[in-house]
């Protein structure tokens, strides 16, 4: 039994020392080499880049069979990219050669608008616009809208009659808005055509005006109500001041680089009509 016991013992140890090699390993890495091609690595890295860019469908799959699908996938552009390699004409290196100086530039600006739009830059960008914000008006009218003088004048002398303004507005209106009786809303200065604008912008609640002409044709006017223009929320405006603090990022960071490069531009003498003539790429 003690024999028994002991030998048990030393499978036990033996496989301990079977074992610690593999439990010593290191943990993959980026740099993992996961196949060679003719010489060439692939690396975990390289896969796990791969499965970022799939489609949100591919990446539900099984982390087996996805593992499986990538490195094949991967080895075979590699078997692809070495047997054509060799042979690429000067066009097709030329266009490489364009999308991995796009591609790279792209990750540079990526880096500055990382920099350049955040909470902070947002909110200080948002203080400076709106500081010395004055309130203005905005208005709330309705029209009609016809192809003549006389036609709207005839419409008017009905509304003053006792007739509706909205119903004139659906029997009469020519554009979009006489189903909803010519109501167009809430706007500000700015916003209509200038005749349309120094009417309204003369009236009271609740007056008629017109007939008033402009490029779209005769217009009755009224105004319902109006109201003080509030400043747009951060909200409102994130999206234009975040284009906004990325175009002077960026800008900036092209004029800092070139002002510190050598940049010299021999070939602005050549006639650029030569752009034209994609023969020179097999040449």
């Amino acid at each position: 039994m003690a024999k028994k016991i002991t030998y048990l013992g030393a499978l036990a140890f033996g496989a301990a020392l079977l074992a610690s090699p593999l439990a010593a390993q290191d943990a993959p890495t980026a740099d993992t080499v996961v196949a060679t091609v003719n010489g060439t690595s692939i690396t975990l890295g390289e896969m796990i880049a791969t499965r970022a860019t799939l489609p949100e469908q591919y990446k539900q799959l099984p982390d087996d069979v996805l593992f499986k699908g990538i490195l094949d996938q991967l080895v075979q552009q590699t078997l692809l990219s070495q047997k054509v390699e060799p042979n690429l004409t000067k066009s097709q290196l030329t266009r490489l050669a364009n999308e991995r100086r796009s591609a790279v530039s792209a990750i540079a600006i990526d880096d500055i608008l990382k920099v350049a739009v955040n909470d902070q830059t947002l909110q200080a960008a948002y203080d400076a616009a709106y500081k010395d914000f004055k309130p203005g008006t905005e208005y709330h009218a309705a029209h009609i809208l016809v192809d003549s003088e006389e036609k709207a004048a005839e419409i008017k002398a009905q509304i003053e009659g006792g007739l509706a303004f909205a119903d004139a507005a659906k029997t009469h209106g020519t554009d979009g808005t006489a189903a909803s009786g010519g109501d167009l809303g809430w706007f500000g200065t700015g916003m209509m055509v200038k005749p349309f604008e120094d009417a309204v912008t003369s009236m009271k609640a609740g007056e008629l005006k017109g007939p008033v002409k402009t490029d779209f044709g005769w217009h009755l006017i009224q105004l319902i109500e109006t109201r003080p223009a509030a400043a747009p929320t951060l909200d409102d405006v994130r999206d234009e001041l975040a284009a906004e603090l990325e175009q002077k990022a960026v800008a900036a960071e092209i004029e800092s680089l070139t002002a510190a490069a050598k940049v010299e531009k021999p070939g602005e003498g050549i006639d650029p009509a030569v752009l034209k003539d994609e023969t020179l790429l097999d040449k």
